[in-house]
Formats: C-alpha cells, sequence, structure tokens
C-alpha cells in the first residue's frame, strides 16, 4: 500500500548552522513538555493498577496486559514513527502523537472493563511510540553528538520529574474519594494543550519533500510476530502447559512471521527496519543491549507498586514516595553523565558502569520480602536507577553517532523499538511467573499455617488487604514480597546480558556537528564509525558553476531541492 505524503520545504542555500544554546532550549520546551505528559500519564497509573484492577474486577493476567499493551502498541508504532521522521515534517508527527495519546487517555477514563481499558492502552501506546522516538530524532536533528549530552540530561530530567510526580499524583488521586483512578487519565489533558501550542510556537525544523512508501506489510508482520509471542508467554503455563502443542504453535508461528519480517524489510524500498544499519557493530550491539535492559527494567520495576501495595500495605500515595530513591539515581545519573560526556566526550566508561549497576541493583533487589528493611531497600533502588539513567540515553546514543544524517530516526527508532520489545517481553513473561509464584507460596503458606484456601486467594485475583483477616493477610503479603522478589532475581541476569554486550562497542569520539551539519563541503562524512577519510581538494580549474552543477545533480538523485545542506 502506498502512502504519499509532500510537505512544505525548506531550501538552505549551505551547511546548517549550528544552533546556540538558547534557541534550543526554545526549541526544546514543547517537545521536553509533550515527553513529560506522556511520562506523567503513564506512570500516573502505576500505583491505580492495584485499586483499578480489582474495581474492575480483573486478575493478575489483566494488570499485566493492562501495562504490556501499552508497551506492545510502542514497539511496534515506533520502527514506523522513526521512519516517517526521516521522510516528512518531524513538528506535525510529534503533535499528532500527542494527540493520538491524550485521545487513548480519555477512552481509558471511561473504561468499565478491563478489555476496554486494554483496548485504550494500545491507543496511548501508539502516541508513547511516537513522542519517545521523535524525542531523539529532533534532538539529533539539531544538536551535534557532543552535545547531545547535555541536553539529553534534560531528557533525562524531565523522565525524572514525571517518574516522581506521576506515582505521587496518582496516589494522591486514588486516595482521594470525590476523584477516584478515572481522573488518573484525565490529569494529563491540560499539559498536553499546552505542549501543543508550545511546539506549535517554537519547534522549527527543516522539512524535505519527499514521496515515500510506507512499509505497512512490515508493520504488520511485526506487530504478529510480537503479539503471538507475547500471548503465548502470558497464557503458557496457567490455560496450558509450557510444553503443549499450543506452545509449539504460537511459537512456530511468531518465528515465521519474524521470517517473513526480514524477508518483506529486505525487498522494502522504506523498510520499517533498515536491515543495513546492523552490519554496523555498535548498532547491531547497542540494539542488543536495548532488547536485554527493556526486560529487566520494564519486567521488574512495574511490579513495585504491587510490592509496596499488596506485601507492605502501604496506600497508592505512599507506594508513590517510597519509589523515588530508584526515580532519585536515574535522575542524577542521567543529568550529571550528559554534562560529563559534552565535556569529555567520552561515554562508554558511563555505559559500561551503568551496566555494573544494574546487575547489581536487580540482583541486590532478587532478595526482596514483605519485611525487608526500607532503608536496605531504597539503597538497592538507587542502585538500579542510576543504570538505568547510564544505560538509557547513552545506548541511544552511541547508535546516532555512527550513522547518516538521514537515518537518524530509524536508527533512533530501532534502539527504542528493541528496547519496547524487551519491556513488552519481560513485562508479560515475568508477570505470568509472578501469578504463578504468587499462588505457590500462598498454598505454602495456607498449607502451613492449616487455613482453608479462600477464594481468589492464590493469585488469581488482585486482592483488597483491608477486607482479609490477619492470618490471610499475612500469607498474602509474603507472597507477593517473595514473589515479586524472585522477578528481580530473574531480571537480573537480562542486565547481566545487557552489560556484555555494553562491553564490546567500540568507543568512537562524539562527533562535533549536527544531524544537518555536514562538515567542510567537499568531503562526505564517514559514518560507519571507523577514521573519516581526508576530504579531496577541490581542483584547481572546478568552477563555481560547475560545482553548482554537481551540487543540484546530487540533490536531484536524493531527490532533496538543489541547495539542501543534507544535498
Amino acid at each position: 500500500m502506498k502512502d504519499e505524503m509532500a510537505s512544505t520545504t525548506t531550501a538552505g542555500t549551505g551547511a546548517s548552522a549550528p544552533m546556540s544554546h538558547r534557541q534550543i532550549m526554545e526549541a526544546l520546551s514543547g517537545l521536553l513538555l509533550g515527553m513529560f505528559v506522556a511520562i506523567l500519564s503513564s506512570t500516573v497509573v502505576s500505583n491505580a493498577l492495584p485499586t483499578i484492577i480489582h474495581d474492575l474486577d480483573g486478575d493478575q493476567t489483566a494488570y499485566t496486559w493492562v501495562v504490556t499493551a501499552t508497551l506492545l502498541s510502542m514497539t511496534a508504532s515506533t520502527p514506523l514513527w522513526g521512519k516517517l521522521a526521516d521522510l516528512t515534517s518531524k513538528k506535525m508527527l510529534v503533535q499528532i502523537a500527542l494527540i493520538v495519546y491524550v485521545l487513548g487517555s480519555a477512552v481509558a477514563g471511561l473504561s468499565d472493563n478491563t478489555s476496554m481499558l486494554i483496548g485504550a492502552r494500545v491507543v496511548q501506546g501508539v502516541g508513547v511510540g511516537g513522542l519517545t522516538a521523535l524525542a531523539q530524532v529532533i534532538m539529533a536533528a539539531m544538536i551535534s553528538p557532543r552535545e547531545r549530552g547535555r541536553y539529553s540530561g534534560y531528557l533525562g530530567a524531565v523522565f525524572a520529574l514525571g517518574t516522581i510526580g506521576g506515582p505521587l499524583v496518582g496516589g494522591v488521586i486514588v486516595d482521594t474519594s470525590w476523584l477516584g483512578w478515572r481522573w488518573c487519565f484525565y490529569v494529563g489533558v491540560p499539559f498536553a494543550v499546552i505542549a501543543l501550542i508550545v511546539l506549535q510556537k517554537t519547534l522549527k525544523l527543516p522539512v524535505v519533500k519527499r514521496k515515500v512508501k510506507v512499509d505497512w506489510a512490515g508493520a504488520t508482520l511485526i506487530t504478529a510476530a510480537v503479539s503471538l509471542l507475547l500471548l503465548w508467554v502470558s497464557f503458557a503455563g496457567d490455560r496450558y502447559d509450557w510444553i503443549s502443542w499450543q506452545t509449539w504453535t504460537m511459537t512456530g508461528g511468531a518465528v515465521a512471521l519474524g521470517l517473513l519480517f526480514v524477508l518483506v524489510e529486505s525487498m522494502a524500498s522504506e523498510p520499517i527496519v533498515p536491515l543495513h544499519l546492523f552490519r554496523n557493530r555498535t548498532v547491531s550491539l547497542a540494539t542488543f543491549a536495548s532488547l536485554m535492559v527493556g526486560v529487566a527494567m520494564f519486567g521488574s520495576t512495574i511490579f513495585l507498586s504491587q510490592y509496596f501495595q499488596l506485601s507492605r500495605g502501604e496506600s497508592p500515595t505512599m507506594a508513590g514516595v517510597m519509589t523515588m530513591p530508584m526515580i532519585l539515581g536515574l535522575f542524577l545519573a542521567s543529568t550529571v553523565s550528559g554534562q560529563i560526556i559534552t565535556r569529555t566526550g567520552r561515554w562508554k566508561v558511563f555505559l559500561v558502569t551503568g551496566g555494573v549497576l544494574l546487575t547489581a541493583g536487580f540482583g541486590m533487589m532478587g532478595t526482596l520480602r514483605h519485611d525487608t528493611g526500607y532503608w536496605v531497600l531504597a539503597a538497592y533502588m538507587f542502585t538500579a536507577g542510576l543504570g538505568l539513567g547510564l544505560t538509557m540515553q547513552n545506548l541511544v546514543l552511541s547508535v546516532q553517532n555512527q550513522v547518516a544524517p538521514h537515518e537518524l530516526g530509524a536508527a533512533s527508532s530501532v534502539v527504542a523499538f528493541f528496547r519496547s520489545l524487551g519491556g513488552a517481553v519481560g513485562v508479560s513473561a515475568l508477570g505470568a511467573v509472578l501469578a504463578n509464584k504468587v499462588t505457590d507460596y500462598t498454598e505454602d503458606g495456607f498449607a502451613a499455617k492449616h487455613i482453608e484456601l479462600p477464594s481468589g486467594g492464590s493469585g488469581d485475583g488482585i486482592p483488597d488487604l483491608n477486607k482479609l483477616p490477619a492470618p490471610i493477610r499475612g500469607v498474602i503479603e509474603d507472597a507477593y514480597g517473595h514473589g515479586i522478589g524472585d522477578v528481580f532475581l530473574y531480571a537480573a541476569p537480562f542486565a547481566l546480558l545487557a552489560l556484555l554486550g555494553m562491553l564490546f562497542i567500540k568507543e568512537v569520539p562524539l562527533r562535533t556537528h549536527h544531524g544537518h551539519h555536514r562538515a567542510g563541503g567537499t568531503g562526505e562524512p564517514d559514518w560507519s564509525g571507523e577514521k573519516a577519510a581526508p576530504a579531496p581538494a577541490p581542483a584547481p580549474e572546478a568552477a563555481p558553476e560547475a560545482a553548482a552543477t554537481r551540487g543540484g545533480k546530487r540533490a536531484a538523485e536524493a531527490g532533496l531541492p538543489a541547495g539542501h545542506p543534507d544535498a
């Protein structure tokens, strides 16, 4: 299916000049506000989910899928947003993504069952995929890799602020009787309107006119493959055995769809995941590390709110307060490392250190039980937060530093895609593990205390601790504490695999020109990560008219207007 897109063309007359700090901050203001809206609207639900699922009569599988649905649609849509960013107006795309996300939030607030809520979260995920991919792409288009660490720190600060504020706001909303959990989905709407207005006024980027084919076949195939894989992981061990005909059918189908996706991408003129990018060792290793980080990060931290509320009996508001050490670690690591990277141009030491801290943090959190001392837990969370802050942004930075400007969107979205894919698989798989572990520990606890197993007390539903007798409540708290500790323990090896991938990434000094700038004007920069060849000296007899003719010809071959800086 062919889509032709045309947009206003901004023609340059030469290499675009670097923007000043003030110009960059003005241009980024609306984008950062849009990111804050998306993060706030996502995290505001985290501490409310136990209450939401209980009110909608859902179970642990529904709890997992409310999260997984957003990650799945974000995963499937991220490469498409990234590809479109290379082909049409980035400003228009980020505004569309913001509107889609707000519409999904509004529908989620009207949900009267878990199926409707999961469907609305799919829509939200499409918008999140756009905002996540486009934030990195737009920054890369305006800022050189050397300077980008500084502004990635600002993005990390916004991420941390939204992550801190969301659970707190969500907890207060749930604990306020005259509001209720539905307002968790409405709270971001005013911020979204402001973000749209600011984006319209401040974000100005060159737009290239190109006729493109949108790779709908590739997007459909990767969505189907991932969906089938997640369905298998969610239901295996519950509705059917891990070793069964359903397992072989679903895993075989997912593999077949994945291979067909690779075949389609290899023949597509505008693939959503350009396969040639993986010939670059840094892209391949960073993608693998992002996949493993996604499994570990999303697959474990999403259950922290359940730990505090169902294992320690805290209110949603207090659950938000008690997760702050992890967010503080993320905030400090992302902002401080960004400033240092900008000054020194060195980034690998932070990447590797982050992998070590992430592995250690999750390993220590694997010892969690319902009675673990809070300050011990706070130290574990802070360590894991430092690891996340040092790895997430720098994995993207390492890739952006080694690809051509016209592929920044695709390359950035590939990293985000695999991180989201890892998150979707991690949440689904570890959610299934948690449900089974809680069931086993609950049954063992009741048997040890000679208590008859009550209906819904084996992990099939989300319990309301306040309505349970003390002996039963104690068993449930212990089961969730032990089960969620196991989840972190299973996440730690994935963080270790990410660290191994990071160790083999070759450190290339950060470039000092931004995405739309060509150094010199005579030689083409080398984007492979190897040492750039010296630009050939211009021939003495080359007349300006001849150079202009050659430039016009290159522009025509690339589908760009004459004089465009990317020609």
